[in-house]
């Protein structure tokens, strides 16, 4: 474990100056908040910036000094000192790329803001490299002195949950001079790829029908009612991806091909071996939800577009078909204030308490929800650093669907002040739990949307949206985890052609979208633009993870699991602090047992059943 630099989720794809102004056409949705970053930092040529960067760099040097050859000596009260002072660091160089990240992401066209972000990136990398003899020293301290330091009263016992998984690097950990060595050159290596990856995808424009279009607005039209314009976003997509899919199969080609290299010098069993380590989460609960959700294919995605066929009156689906509207669902665009309304509300009637954490996003500049030139397109919930609050940013254009983004992003944001508590080394949660919040906030405002509608063509859409984003939660992101595997295996055995790339995609969509669907030739390069496989690799199975934990959460909540509120805001408060298995113990679920994913993937098939009744 060393400091690193930050910034914002890897969800994000960030623009570059070819980015494209919003299409004339976006609604007046009511005033939409924009990020107030002074909690940071005052502005980019401020003293205190100036001031903090110094600060981290001689901090450093200090603890180097202090620290480095000495760690197995030190007594616990030393020691509990020693983890203290590198949590303030952490905070400190947390604190500056926060503020460099989020400037950057606000407005990807200004080259000012691009170049404080990489310039800063490259001091922080720099300073923290002196730091990196840490994790390495301290996963050499014998386990007997390691177990005495940590079980001592006046040590630092409360961040052994922190270090347990530190240690559990040990067996892949390197020398001092090839870690220092692999952290320095990160800036050159796997993030300069991402870089890359992020400023073609971000300079990628898209005609459709004569009107140039940025990915973010092409990929909208995708939900669009007037199924032309659907299918000519489908196929501008397809057009511009295909006449760059060489550039994006060199990147993923070269990323997949470092990471085996650093694997193989680590010695890790798996690809997927780290990231399982860093979510803290053993290989065969993930296989066990793997299992689960491919075997659940026929009776959830399969059967669910065979329905939407039949509704859409089609033989077969399109891609741009996938996230159509219901034709009975007539097109409202939703201002801000009543999407604030309606997520607060929903949040306050599970608990007054949830409203209220959530609040000062909407009062205090937490939020940024405009599309606006030069903005990052998607959607992200970023924690700074504990002694300062989340922001939250969206591009929001109204839709139903865009509701339960914001949803979605404010249980991050709860999550994450909860889990502040914890102080820096502590409050960050493993992956497989930090869509917990996020998904149970979206369950909480679709149901309360659930109740109060009365009219039949109403709720029948809003039943097929939640069918619809939970096949995209769990079926398509564990589809995404497969191309991942698939990928990554196929490189190790040599370079991988566009058209290579290309059918290990194809077959994990045929596999999980199933016998409804006709693809449309171009749609073989549609995983060009997935993030996720660039910045995080094997990422997607926390989404299905977060989903099927908060899907049987909900159901021990329906079924009047006693204290069900406190014990939430327990598990949110407890940040990393504690193992899944315990934080999930309170309410009687084990992610280990292989029938806990079948209950929450029962959530969904009960859905489509209600649909399937509908048509009655």
């Amino acid at each position: 474990m060393t400091i690193s630099a930050r910034s914002p989720l890897d969800r994000v794809l960030p623009r570059d100056e070819n980015a494209l102004p919003v299409p004339a056409q976006t609604p007046d949705l009511g005033a939409l908040p924009e990020w107030e970053l002074g909690d940071l930092y005052p502005a980019p040529d401020s003293p205190e910036l100036a001031r903090d960067i110094e600060a981290v760099e001689r901090a450093c040097c200090i603890f180097a000094r202090d620290y480095d050859g000495k760690l197995a000596s030190l007594d616990a009260g030393k020691m509990l000192e020693c983890i203290e002072r590198y949590q303030e660091i952490d905070i400190l160089a947390g604190r500056v790329m926060s503020y460099a990240g989020l400037r950057y992401y606000q407005n990807t066209t200004d080259s000012a803001r691009a170049k404080q972000m990489g310039d800063l990136q490259d001091r922080i990398t720099a300073a923290t490299t002196k730091l990196v003899f840490f994790s390495l020293e301290f996963n050499r301290i014998p386990d007997a002195r390691y177990e005495e330091i940590f079980a001592a009263p006046n040590g630092p016992a409360r961040y052994k949950p922190v270090f347990d998984r530190m240690r559990a690097m040990r067996p892949y950990q390197l020398s001092n001079e090839l870690e220092r060595f692999l952290h320095d050159n990160s800036v050159v290596g796997a993030a300069a790829w991402n870089r890359l990856f992020d400023e073609t995808t971000a300079g990628l424009t898209f005609d459709v029908a004569g009107e140039e279009l940025g990915l973010e607005a092409t990929l909208n039209l995708l939900t669009d009612h007037d199924r032309a314009r659907r299918e000519a976003g489908a196929r501008a997509l397809a057009e511009v991806f295909g006449r760059n899919v060489k550039l994006f199969s060199r990147i993923h080609n070269t990323l997949a091909k470092e990471k085996a290299i650093e694997d193989k010098w680590r010695k890790m069993p798996t690809p997927q071996t780290a990231r399982h380590l860093s979510n803290h989460v053993e290989p065969e609960v993930v296989e066990a939800l793997r299992d689960a959700v491919t075997a659940a294919y026929p009776r959830l995605s399969h059967r669910y577009y065979r329905l939407k066929a039949r509704w859409l009156g089609l033989d077969k689906l399109q891609v741009w078909d996938r996230n159509a509207p219901l034709p009975s669902e007539s097109p409202r665009l939703i201002p801000w204030a009543e999407a604030q309304a309606t997520v607060l509300d929903a949040y306050a009637g599970f608990s007054p308490r949830l409203a209220e954490l959530a609040q000062p996003f909407f009062d205090k500049g937490w939020i940024d929800a405009a599309v606006k030139p030069g903005k990052a397109p998607g959607a992200f919930a970023h924690p700074t650093v504990t002694t300062v609050h989340p922001y939250v940013l969206l591009n929001y254009l109204g839709k139903p669907r865009d509701v339960m983004t914001l949803a979605h992003e404010l249980g991050h944001g709860v999550h994450q002040r909860l889990a502040a508590a914890q102080g820096e080394l502590l409050a960050a949660t493993p992956l497989t739990l930090a869509e917990t919040a996020s998904v149970f906030g979206e369950m909480l405002t679709f149901r309360a949307l659930l109740a109060k509608t009365a009219d039949k063509a109403q709720r029948k859409a809003l039943l097929a949206g939640k069918v619809e984003d939970m096949i995209n939660t769990v079926v398509r992101q564990i589809a995404f985890y497969d191309f991942e595997c698939k990928l990554h295996a196929a490189r190790a055995k040599g370079e991988l052609t566009p058209e290579d790339i290309n059918a290990l995609w194809m077959s994990v969509q045929a596999e999980s979208l199933g016998d409804a669907f006709e693809f449309m030739p171009g749609y073989e390069t549609f995983w060009t633009y997935v993030p996720h496989f660039v910045h995080s690799p094997f990422y997607v199975y926390a989404y299905a993870f977060g989903d099927g934990l908060v899907n049987a959460l909900y159901a021990a909540y329906e079924d009047g699991l006693p204290d069900f509120q406190a014990k939430y805001f327990d598990m949110l408060a407890a940040g990393g602090s504690r193992h899944h298995k315990e934080l999930l113990a309170p309410f009687g679920l084990d992610a280990s047992d292989p029938a806990f994913w079948d209950k929450g993937l029962s959530m969904i098939e009960g859905f489509i059943e209600e649909l399937e009744a509908m048509e009655d």
